[in-house]
């Protein structure tokens, strides 16, 4: 059974009664003949699924349907919120999440099931990533706010199929959580690899900078249409 939903300015929110809490978006002026995008968020580090209250607002609101699941941990004692982390038991748990929020909205809502998208901020851009390479062919991309990419427990074992996945990050040049440097070892690493990889920087530290965002959108519906907008090349 699931709890009444609630709508306001195209915001629906629910959470599972049977242990998986999540935010659902709707866009505005919803159209039950048109088969949309979707948008799956998983929130930063310290914040929980209603992060996704605040954030797509800020990247469209007509153009996606959204939904967050919560992060598997809770923060360290006396931190509030939620997280994630590369331990085995809370890959699997993210997993189940995002396919059951996957799920829930495609019952709910009118989805291009080719046009399923992941993303994320820090820790859970970094889990987007996880995801995503571990499953190329169910997403149409995948996007990182902040978030490095991961290490450890073979990230790349499809690398066949991952190299095909369109993947976008987002950095903040003064960045203390995902520097720099790190992201200069990761360019490496995808050019060896060939991957599709856009990556964009911005004046910002370790929060959500709007722009990013903004050119989130763009990004992905550069994908949908088919119809390039900017000038910047994938690596």
């Amino acid at each position: 059974m699931h709890e009444p939903l609630q709508l306001e300015h195209g915001l629906l929110r629910e959470s599972h009664q049977q242990g998986l809490h999540y935010s659902l978006f709707a866009p505005l002026h919803y159209e039950r003949n048109y088969a949309y995008p979707l948008v799956i968020w998983l929130h930063g580090p310290g914040a929980d699924e209603r992060q996704l209250q605040r954030v797509m607002p800020l990247v469209s609101m007509r153009n996606f349907v959204s939904i967050g699941p919560r992060g598997p941990r809770a923060c360290a004692a006396g931190v509030s919120g939620f997280t994630w982390t590369a331990c085995d038991a809370d890959v699997s748990a993210a997993e189940a999440s995002v396919f059951d929020c996957l799920d829930v909205a495609c019952e709910k809502f009118s989805i291009a099931r080719h046009r399923i998208f992941l993303a994320g901020y820090q820790a859970g851009g970094t889990m987007a990533f996880r995801l995503g390479l571990n499953n190329p062919r169910r997403f149409a991309g995948v996007l990182s706010l902040g978030g490095p990419f991961p290490t450890g427990n073979c990230p790349l074992v499809y690398y066949d199929q991952a190299r095909q996945l369109p993947l976008f990050i987002a950095q903040g040049r003064n960045s203390e959580y995902y520097p720099v440097e790190t992201t200069c070892q990761e360019l490496r690493l995808f050019h060896t690899a060939g991957m599709h990889v856009t990556l964009r920087q911005y004046p910002c530290g370790d929060e959500l900078n709007p722009q990013m965002l903004h050119d989130m959108n763009v990004w992905i519906m550069e994908l949908v249409t088919g119809m390039t907008t900017t000038t910047e090349a994938a690596l």
